[in-house]
């Protein structure tokens, strides 16, 4: 079995992480991959973009991929700490969409994800996320609260 495992170091993703290792142990799962996507929103006004506003944006950028690279380490540790071998994927993307595409590509078996993030207006109901990947992809996805 190939699990993917969502992760936004929100209450609710490490809940689905310590979901999935029970699952991974119990079926022997061949392949654990947890992903992180990060998304700088920065809003350019016009196609001339100031040095400023490109700066601002790599700035931010780099600000978002060191905490996702530590939002990752601290769930592979939740893993390795169980036993289990994890890969860690980090992205730059839509949450949503990036899961989509990288959950398709791959060809997972299940996907594992808290029920809702750390997304300001988004812990509305399901949690967008949560439910665009549910509506999108072919495989099995485990939605835990």
């Amino acid at each position: 079995m190939k699990i993917l495992v969502c992760t936004d170091s929100s209450a609710q993703s490490l809940k689905a992480a310590k979901e999935a290792i029970r699952i991974a142990k119990g079926c022997g799962a061949a392949q654990v991959d947890v992903i992180h996507v990060f998304n700088v929103d920065l809003h350019f006004h016009d196609i001339h973009h100031t040095i400023s506003q490109v700066e601002h944006y790599e700035i931010m950028q780099q600000i978002r991929k060191k905490e996702g690279e530590r939002i990752l380490e601290e769930t592979a540790k939740v893993f390795t700490d169980a036993g289990i071998a994890v890969k860690t994927i980090l992205k730059e993307g839509h949450p949503a969409g990036t899961i989509i595409k990288h959950a398709k590509k791959e060809e997972y078996d299940l996907i594992v994800m808290g029920s809702r993030g750390l997304g300001g207006l988004k812990k509305a109901l399901l949690g967008s996320v949560s439910n665009a990947v549910l509506q999108e992809v072919q495989t099995s996805v485990l939605v835990v609260k």
